[in-house]
Parts: C-alpha cells; sequence; structure tokens
C-alpha cells in the first residue's frame, strides 16, 4: 500500500518545477517541498523514530505545515496535528493521550505564543522525548532557551530519503476531534483512508493535474477538511497551494486576484466574510470571478442567503459537502455541474454509503421511509473507505460509534427522494421546546433573510415551563436599527408558536473555533 506521502512524491517526480507551495514572496517547487520533506524524515530517523511512532506538529498554514507532516509520513510514523489555539495544558494532554515521541512547534507571535505553550506543553508530557522550534527564518536562533530549532536540526540531513513501507490499515494521522462531548478523542485515519478521501477530488471537482489548480489554503491544516481538501488533494493533483496564514476576507481577495485562485474552500463564516468585505477590497471582481473555477463549504450549514448572494457576484455556486474528522473527512458533496439544491450537503462520495439510522443511543435500527420518506429525520450513518480505524486507546467509545463498520455521525439528516442528503441539525444541538423537537439550523435560516441581521446563532436556554426556551444571538448589519423586541415579534410572523426565539441578544462578534464554526456552548 503506498505511503499517503506518495501523493507529494508522485507530483514531485511527474512536475518538479512546478510551484507546489505560496507563501507571500516565497514560491517551492514540488522538487524542493519534497526535499525538505526527505531531510525531515533523514531527521527523524536519526533520533530514533521508529515506524509507527507519533509525532505531534503545531504549525499554522505556513510552509513548513506539508514539509514536516510528509516528513513524518516519509518516515512511517504517524502525524498528529494539533490546533495551534492549545494551551500548555491542553498540548500536554494532547502529546500524552497519543503517546508522541516527537513534538515540531512552530515559534508563534506574540499575539498567538504557539512556541511558548507547546514547549510548556512539552516539559509536562513525560513520555515525548524530542522537541523541534520552527522558526519564521530557518537561520534564527530559538527563541526558547534550550531547545533545538529545525533549521539547526536539519543542518546535515540528506535530501534523499527511501520513504518506509506502510500497510493500508496502518495509521497515518491522529486527528482530535473538538471535544464537544469530554475530553477530545484522536480518530486514527490509515494510509487508505486519507488517499482515498483526496484522489476523489477528481471526480467531485474535475481536479486534473494536467489543468491543475491554485486552490487558496485558508483553512487550517491542523484540520481534516485543510488538510485533505487543499493539501492532499492539491498535492495529489499537482497543484499550487496559495497559504494565508490566518483567515482575513480583505487579504484573501486580494490573494485570489494576484494569484489567479481557482478552487476556493472555506466554511460559511468565511463566505460572509468575502461577500461583507468585496465592495472596499479594491479587487476587481470580475477578475477573481473569471478564475474561480470550483467553490466548497463544509464544516457547518451555509446559509441560504449567502448561497444567493456569493452565485451573483462570483457567477459561482457554492459547492456543499458534509464529513466529520473521523472520516477523513469527505462524506458526502453537491453534484459538481449539476444545479445546486439549496441546503443540501449532496450524495455520498464515490465509493462511500450513507443511510439514516435511529438516532436513539443503543439502540440500532434503519429508520422506516413512513408515508412521506422526504420528512424523515434520523441519525446520519456512514460506511466506506474514509471510515477511521477507530479512537485511539478508547474501545469502548470506537465500540459506540461504528458498528458493524458503519459511523454513528450524531448529527440529524433526511434524504430527498434523489438520493440527496441535507443536515436538520446536531443531534446535541436539537432543542426540546414543551416536547416540540426544534431544529436550531431552520430558525437561524429565517432570521437571515432578516434585512437587519447579518448573522444568528439560535441555542436552547433553561426554562421551567418548557423545560427550554428559544434563544437567537445576533449580529446585526452596519446601521441596522432592529431592537429584541422588533425581532421577536418578526419572528413571531414568521414561525410556528413553538419555533420562534422568544429571547434576543445582540452582540458584535460570536465566539468561534480556529476553523470558523460557532462556539454555541460559549453562548449558552
Amino acid at each position: 500500500m503506498p505511503n499517503l506521502s506518495s501523493l507529494l512524491e508522485g507530483s514531485a517526480e511527474a512536475h518538479p518545477d512546478r510551484t507546489a507551495v505560496v507563501l507571500g514572496g516565497t514560491r517551492l517547487s514540488y522538487a524542493q517541498v519534497n526535499a525538505a520533506a526527505n531531510q525531515v524524515a533523514n531527521l527523524l530517523v536519526s533520533r530514533g523514530i521508529q515506524p509507527g511512532d507519533k509525532v505531534a506538529l503545531s504549525c499554522p498554514n505556513l510552509p513548513y505545515f506539508p514539509i514536516v507532516y510528509y516528513g513524518i509520513l516519509k518516515a512511517g510514523a504517524t502525524v498528529v496535528p494539533l490546533n495551534v489555539l492549545l494551551k500548555g495544558r491542553e498540548v500536554a494532554y494532547h502529546l500524552d493521550d497519543s503517546d508522541a515521541k516527537a513534538y515540531f512547534c512552530f515559534q508563534g507571535t506574540p499575539e498567538l505564543p504557539i512556541g511558548a505553550e507547546g514547549h510548556a506543553g512539552f516539559e509536562q508530557a513525560e513520555a515525548c522525548e524530542h522537541f523541534f522550534v520552527i522558526t519564521a527564518d530557518p537561520a534564527a536562533e530559538s527563541p526558547i532557551a534550550g531547545t533545538e530549532t529545525l533549521g539547526q536540526a536539519l543542518k546535515g540531513q540528506s535530501p534523499v530519503f527511501e520513504t518506509r513501507e506502510v500497510g493500508a490499515d496502518d495509521t497515518a494521522v491522529i486527528l482530535y476531534t473538538s471535544g464537544t462531548t469530554g475530553q477530545p478523542k484522536g480518530a486514527e485515519l490509515m494510509h487508505r483512508n486519507m488517499i482515498s478521501n483526496a484522489l476523489s477530488s477528481d471526480a467531485l471537482f474535475g481536479a486534473d493535474s494536467d489543468n491543475p489548480d491554485t486552490l487558496l489554503c485558508v483553512l487550517p491544516l491542523f484540520h481534516s477538511f485543510g488538510q485533505t481538501v487543499i493539501m492532499n488533494a492539491g498535492f495529489a493533483f499537482g497543484g499550487t497551494v496559495v497559504m494565508l496564514p490566518r483567515f482575513e476576507a480583505g487579504p484573501a481577495l486580494t490573494l485570489m486576484e494576484q494569484e489567479g485562485v481557482t478552487f476556493f474552500a472555506g466554511v460559511p463564516t468565511m463566505y460572509w466574510g468575502l461577500l461583507g468585505a468585496l465592495d472596499d477590497s479594491g479587487v476587481d471582481v470580475k477578475k477573481v470571478a473569471d478564475h474561480v473555477r470550483v467553490a466548497v463549504a463544509g464544516g457547518s450549514a451555509l446559509p441560504v442567503e449567502v448561497h444567493k448572494e456569493f452565485e451573483h457576484r462570483f457567477g459561482v455556486t457554492i459547492l456543499e459537502g458534509y464529513g466529520l474528522s473521523e472520516t477523513s473527512p469527505v462524506a458526502s458533496f453537491s453534484v459538481w455541474g449539476e444545479p445546486v439544491r439549496v441546503g443540501s450537503i449532496g450524495k455520498p462520495i464515490p465509493g462511500v454509503e450513507m443511510k439514516l439510522i435511529n438516532p436513539e443511543p443503543g439502540v440500532r435500527e434503519d429508520v422506516e421511509d413512513g408515508e412521506d420518506p422526504e420528512k424523515v429525520v434520523g441519525e446520519i450513518a456512514i460506511k466506506g473507505p474514509n471510515i477511521m480505524k477507530g479512537y485511539y486507546g478508547r474501545p469502548d467509545a470506537t465500540a459506540d460509534a461504528i458498528v458493524d463498520g458503519w459511523f454513528r455521525s450524531g448529527d440529524l439528516g433526511r434524504k430527498d427522494a434523489d438520493g440527496w442528503y441535507y443536515i436538520v441539525d446536531r443531534s446535541k444541538d436539537m432543542i426540546i421546546r414543551g416536547g416540540y423537537n426544534v431544529y436550531p439550523r431552520e430558525i437561524e435560516e429565517v432570521l437571515l433573510t432578516h434585512p437587519g441581521v447579518s448573522l444568528a446563532a439560535v441555542i436552547g436556554v433553561p426554562d421551567e415551563s418548557h423545560g427550554e426556551e428559544i434563544k437567537a444571538v445576533v449580529i446585526r448589519k452596519d446601521g441596522a436599527t432592529v431592537t429584541e423586541d422588533e425581532l421577536v415579534a418578526w419572528g413571531k410572523e414568521q414561525m410556528a408558536a413553538y419555533k420562534y426565539p422568544r429571547i434576543v441578544e445582540f452582540v458584535d462578534a460570536l465566539p468561534m473555533t480556529a476553523t470558523g464554526k460557532i462556539l454555541k456552548r460559549e453562548l449558552a
């Protein structure tokens, strides 16, 4: 079975001089990225890292990320990418939980001291033996006393390496789930999981190494979406990955114009940001729109209004996909070239199956179609070559999540007559008000049609008489004067009595994860 690093190696062999990565004025060819990754592999082997050992990586969207990532894989080791926002205590937990033997950590900035937090975590993790600071300038001294920089460690390492052979079921990557319930768990993704998911880009989006894409990388690479859809798929098909370390709408639009970006992937809040910045960005919108071939969204549901506005401004239909860390991550996608079905996450990707099951914990049965199959709601279950091996070191959690090869997603969905799926909501997000099931996403969609509403998050709050009451946390559009009471009254006109929000709170910003998902648990 090929190593996941073969995605880089194949393009380095076929297109050595083609640009693989762009960051500002830095442009690295495939041959350069591959040679640097070989040096990382040689370094790890020289320090005693064996095939199957775990090696952690904390790094924003910089060329160092793919170089170290593929270097770890070449050595036959497992990559453990960590969220760059983690604090020292959390880093220690991930290093301990994954049994990491070595840790590469970017130095960070004064605003985001990744290196200091990472080193603090490393000091607490007794089993982790090696710590390398990735400095912005490879020739710089280490900013953390007594530590070795990646630049120092790579001195004298050969740019040639014979990639270690791996088994199809060997673990390539451990991705930590965001831990909405309890401590984060590490999803073990095999080489075959990650390769099959990356290679699906030809069937899904028409990826072609003879007509390579220029992909804007604004999704964090430590997260499964950016890692598979931008980096691994981009490298597999000889594309050029243009990196932006932190998503900001203005700079993203400028890069799209300058680099002729053909492929954009983002979460809904990024699309919302791009549309909001467009008129003041100074970019030639027509020029950007002429280049963009594919725009994909995932991570959470894309509001209908954002769909319509993006198609109006850019002339491109956003393709919505769906998946989880445990599914490598892509499980379904809207069908490229077919008319959009707004609100749908599309059909299962080639080789993958999906079905609706009873969402009750411990109950293992498919849902019945009933009189109107399109209205039947069930928990989405997924089966295919993208399903993880399991949660690292957690056999009980694995047994709960995967039954007869079917992974339980925890997401509630329905299916139309043509087999297109629609997310109704996270089963955990569902609000039960007075015995009625209320799906926050439906309420959010309605609120976004109000002319004064820019963004909304709907949550359930404890209520003595109804069990839960519906609350909307809202960002108003610039200049909007709508009041809380007016929005409640408007909602009452638009929605059933059990659905409309009785409580409205206006805020300037919503708490979000590093991947741009709204953190609803912080709003409660």
